[in-house]
């Protein structure tokens, strides 16, 4: 029988040791875990006592990493439904190159060839839900420490630092899913759908679960701040309609796309040097920042401790005003670092308290421990002398296997230069360094090596991710464009969903405000670059030719349903003296589920 005391906390029977609690992050972060050490068991197994266990694809048979990974005159794999029982299918999938999707595993072969459906099913949504939790996890974890290392270094202000740095950490996973996607031609689709779904889901859902649930208090909304992102928005989006119209987009096309985001970065940037000099009030000044929230990771759980931040970077708004980010919910400081010290300090009278904790402890590790041993990390909560030597060492190995994944053959060579240079820099590393604080000079190849190396986990995890959609539309019969719509824009945004919603719930007035600013920003961020970067490396790659963008009809539905809600939005709230409503956020959730019923009804209903 289990015992609690009055803290929740378990008590271990014959001892007077309290079990520290686990929060529900941690639960959740222990299931995934035990799900990746499941899944891997699972296909060991199958690897070892199957006659069909080649479903790894060691190197990716591309002519180009970065333009076409996925070219083949097969892609698609189109005539697999065309068979109809399993064994027919997996000979198939076997003997067409075009059914491998680009990813690291064979997905199709796994399915078709090595499980039975229920567990074929059950292991791809399972390692789906890993795929989310990596790459929302190392953006929060990982990239976002370095970004913030380098805004301190770069000496930039809050504001500014809100609206490209962490802009670029909290857009992290849309901005590689849809690079990655671009790769080729049959699944380019799938990252401007993620990107336009991302969008319209924060914008319409996200702002109208904020408005219904704020609706009480009744929290005003700056006018010239909320008009300003939408009219942007609503501008962005409009040049997104007329690339897709012209059909194509050339080099320079692309690159004045994605400039747009630095045309409102300045704007942003003038805005606040405005404020500042003409002394603006605080309450005033909270409308000049659309700084996102703390996170959009909802699957984050801190392993050693939040990122050390000397600033509060998005905890500011307009003049440097901070908001209380524990008041807000968001953040949960020191629990999980309280909890492992006490396992770690416990008597040898707790045996079995120190067993149950040391247990909870390895089963974190296999998510953990890859990324915590290649990604240099240097904030003194986190620092540790021989993770960062291994991880220096390490690192440069791992960007020549990921280099060489994408060739028709390994390259000795590139493995030569990935392990001398791990090397030299482990070597440097162990001499430079002390055991006991994080080096205080030279941080920027520290913070430049933990950036590079958390774009290459991320770029893993998206790649992987894209190519397991793509196998699940192959497997379900379902357009990739529509789950990209879908799965792959609700797993990338849910982050927002819950950060931002909690915000303007026990933020206060100021929290609304940043959360509704968020909610624009970041969709503002993830069109312009996260569409504008894969267009101009898709237009590089046909240069001096422009790159032909797929004709796909839905795309119009998408854009007018999503410009429709930001012209709902733009309408309304004004004319409720910006008193976010039940009218605003109704109309909005409304809006979203006539366009996501409408795109269901015609992707389950043949055409003829």
């Amino acid at each position: 029988m289990r015992i609690y005391n009055s803290k929740n906390s378990l008590v271990i029977p014959g001892s007077m040791a309290e079990f520290p609690p686990i929060s529900k992050g941690q639960y959740l972060n222990l299931f995934l875990n035990i799900s990746f050490l499941f899944l891997i068991f699972l296909c060991l197994t199958t690897h070892f006592y199957s006659s069909n266990s080649n479903f790894l694809n060691q190197f990716k048979t591309f002519p180009n990493a970065m333009t076409a990974p996925y070219h083949d005159s097969d892609t698609g794999c189109r005539q697999l439904h065309e068979y109809s029982d399993r064994e027919a299918k997996c000979s198939y999938v076997k003997s067409h190159t075009g059914c491998q999707n680009g990813g690291y595993i064979s997905y199709l072969q796994l399915f078709y060839c090595n499980f039975d459906p229920v567990l074929g099913y059950s292991a791809l949504i399972l390692w789906l839900a890993v795929l989310f939790y990596l790459l929302g996890n190392t953006a929060a974890n990982y990239f976002c420490c370095s970004l913030e290392g380098l805004s301190r270094i770069l000496k930039l202000s809050p504001n500014i630092a809100g609206v490209t740095l962490l802009s670029l950490g909290n857009g992290a996973p849309d901005l590689f899913a849809s690079i990655v996607s671009f790769m080729g031609d049959e699944t380019d689709k799938v990252g401007l759908n993620s990107i336009l779904g991302g969008a319209f889901f924060v914008s319409s859902i996200v702002v109208g679960i904020i408005s219904i649930s704020v609706c009480h208090s009744g929290p005003s909304i700056e006018r010239s701040s909320f008009i300003w992102d939408v009219t942007f928005f609503l501008l962005s989006l409009a040049c997104l309609l007329v690339i897709i119209m012209l059909g194509k987009i050339n080099l320079w096309g692309a690159i004045s796309f994605f400039s747009l985001y630095f045309i409102y970065v300045l704007f942003i940037s003038t805005s606040h040097l405005c404020h500042r000099k003409e002394g603006v009030g605080d309450d005033s000044a909270a409308s000049g920042s659309p700084i996102l929230p703390v996170t959009r990771n909802f699957l984050e759980y801190q392993t050693e401790g939040l990122c050390e931040v000397e600033e509060p970077l998005l905890g500011f708004v307009g003049d440097d005003k901070p908001i209380l980010m524990e008041k807000a919910g968001l953040v949960q400081v020191g629990d999980d670092r309280k909890r492992r010290r006490r396992c770690l300090d416990l008597q040898p009278s707790t045996s079995s308290h120190l067993f149950v904790c040391r247990l909870l402890f390895f089963l974190e590790l296999p998510l953990y421990l890859p990324r915590r041993l290649t990604i240099p990390v240097i904030t003194a909560e986190r620092w540790s002398k021989p993770f960062a030597v291994v991880s220096v060492t390490i690192a440069p190995v791992l960007v020549a296997v990921v280099w060489n994944s994408h060739g028709s053959k390994p390259s000795w060579l590139v493995y030569l230069i990935g392990a001398s240079v791990g090397t030299i820099s482990g070597v440097v590393a162990f001499f430079t360094t002390e055991r006991s604080n994080p080096p205080t000079k030279w941080l920027f190849p520290w913070h430049a090596g933990g950036f590079l190396m958390s774009i290459t986990w991320t770029y893993i995890a998206a790649d992987e991710l894209i190519s397991l959609l793509v196998s699940l539309g192959l497997i379900l019969g379902i357009s990739p464009s529509i789950l990209g719509l879908t799965v792959l824009a609700w797993g990338n945004s849910l982050g927002d969903l819950v950060s931002n919603v909690t915000m303007a719930l026990n933020g206060g007035a100021e929290g609304a405000q940043v959360a509704l600013s968020g909610c624009y920003a970041g969709p503002i961020f993830n069109t312009l670059i996260g569409l504008g970067l894969p267009l101009a490396f898709s237009a590089w790659s046909e240069y001096p030719a422009s790159y032909i963008i797929p004709k796909d009809n839905s795309d119009y539905e998408t854009l007018g349903f999503l410009m429709g809600g930001l012209l709902w939005a733009l309408v309304i709230l004004p004319k409720r003296n910006m008193v976010l409503d039940r009218c605003l956020g109704g109309g909005l959730v409304a809006i979203y589920l006539c366009f996501l019923s409408l795109r269901i009804a015609r992707a389950l209903v043949p055409t003829s």
